[in-house]
């Protein structure tokens, strides 16, 4: 672990505590380097419920009962609407999920797309079935090796100044200050 923390290291030290103090596992963060609970806004899933092959039809892989459900909470055209991601588990961090996606119950795309390849399929199937047996240690390995996918180092990237401007913006910014109070 090194001193150093970039803005990607930042959200994801938030994003582990943020689980661990909801109930979930606690994992290693690497730092240094140059995501199944809340809800879901209806907007980016309006078009599996109400448009999925552009026939003005649901994604047939999503539970019917489910969908009808979500079909009440998200008008069509509805941008401020919200569900919870996953329905009585949506604030706290637990392999509810899996049962959920095994009953396809997934709200989004990605959830449904676990099912379609034989390993995630499986794997969705075990947890589901054994309670999560194996979740909460899978899930801190995972998380640690999304941290390696995608590093820039040297210089393809930049240490960012404010971790919401891309440093350009924040170089502009200041001259525009500068220019209006002096």
């Amino acid at each position: 672990m090194s001193w150093w923390v970039s803005c990607a290291d930042i959200l994801t030290l938030v994003a582990r505590d943020a689980v661990f103090m909801i109930g979930g596992p606690s994992w290693d963060v690497p730092t240094g380097r140059g995501h199944t609970i809340g809800i879901g806004h209806c907007s980016t899933i309006s078009v599996r419920l109400y448009n999925f092959t552009g026939k003005g039809d649901t994604d047939p892989s999503l539970d019917p009962k489910y969908a009808a459900t979500l079909n009440k909470k998200c008008k069509p055209g509805d941008k401020k609407a919200a569900v919870e991601m996953y329905p009585g588990s949506f604030t706290k961090f637990d392999e509810d999920y899996y049962s959920n996606v095994s009953k396809r119950r997934g709200l989004f795309q990605s959830d449904a797309a676990l099912l379609d390849d034989g390993e995630s399929r499986t794997y969705v199937q075990l947890q589901s079935h054994n309670h999560g047996l194996t979740f909460a240690r899978d899930f801190g390995a995972s998380m640690i090796k999304m941290g390696y996918v995608g590093v820039l180092t040297g210089n393809q990237g930049e240490i960012r100044k404010r971790c919401a401007f891309v440093n350009l913006f924040v170089r502009k910014w200041k001259i525009v200050q500068n220019n209006y109070y002096n």
